[in-house]
C-alpha cells in the first residue's frame, strides 16, 4: 500500500482486537513495549485526535473510554514527526491536531524543591512531572495563549488542560535560570521555565 494512502476500508473493531491481541503479549503488566516493535508501515487510517482530546475514526467520534485507551496504550511517535498505532505485525499512521493527550488532573506535594506534581491524562496515564516527564510551555496564537506540555512517553506529549494549567500557574514563582529571573515551577527537583519574569504580565488572560 502506497505511503499516504487512507485505508478506509480498516475495520475499528478489527483493529482494536488486533492491538488487543499485541496488548496481551504484556501479560498484563503494563504497557506494550511499542518502542522494540519495527513492523512494516501498511499506509494511514481515517484517525483524529483532534485538539480537545477527541479521537474520531471516519469521521465520526470514537465515544467508547475502554477503546480509546486501547488505542492510546500503542501510539507512537516517530523521528518523523508523525504519530503511529503500531502492533508487532503493522504501524499505521494517525493524525494528531496538537498533542495526543489531554493532561486532566493535576495533584501538588510537597514544597519548594520537594514539591512533586502528578498529572492524570485523560486516557488514563499517571505521571510526575520530573526529570523523565519535563513540562515545556509554549505561548502561541494571536492573543499569545499559554500552552503547557507533559512529557508522557516515548516522543508523546500531553496538552495540560486550561483548567488545570491555571492550577500549574499558581504553583509558580520567580527563579533564576542561567542568570536570568524566570517565571517557573518546581517538580521532581527539577525547575521548569514557563516565561522571563519580566514578561509575566504578557500572560494572557
Amino acid at each position: 500500500m502506497a505511503k499516504g494512502e487512507i485505508r478506509e476500508s480498516t475495520d475499528a473493531a478489527g483493529l482494536a482486537a488486533l492491538i488487543a491481541r499485541a496488548g496481551a503479549e504484556t501479560g498484563g503488566r503494563g504497557l506494550p513495549p511499542v518502542e522494540r516493535w519495527n513492523p512494516p508501515f501498511c499506509g494511514d487510517i481515517d484517525m483524529e485526535i483532534r485538539a480537545d482530546g477527541t479521537w474520531f475514526y471516519l469521521g465520526t467520534p470514537i465515544g467508547r473510554a475502554p477503546l480509546v485507551r486501547l488505542f492510546s496504550t500503542v501510539l507512537r511517535k516517530d523521528e518523523d514527526g508523525r504519530t503511529y498505532l503500531v502492533t508487532p505485525v503493522e504501524k499505521v499512521g494517525i493524525r494528531v491536531a496538537d498533542a495526543p493527550f489531554i493532561a486532566v488532573e493535576m495533584n501538588a506535594g510537597g514544597k519548594g524543591e520537594a514539591q512533586a506534581l502528578t498529572f492524570r491524562t485523560n486516557v488514563g496515564d499517571v505521571v510526575e512531572a520530573g526529570p523523565e516527564h519535563p513540562l515545556r510551555f509554549v505561548i502561541s496564537g494571536e492573543n499569545s495563549e499559554l500552552k503547557p506540555y507533559l512529557l508522557v512517553r516515548g516522543r508523546l506529549e500531553a496538552l495540560v488542560s486550561r483548567a488545570v494549567m491555571y492550577e500549574l500557574v499558581a504553583l509558580g514563582e520567580t527563579i533564576a535560570v542561567d542568570g536570568v529571573e524566570m517565571f517557573a515551577v518546581r517538580s521532581g527537583g527539577m525547575v521548569f521555565p514557563v516565561m522571563p519574569a519580566a514578561e509575566l504580565d504578557a500572560l494572557s488572560r
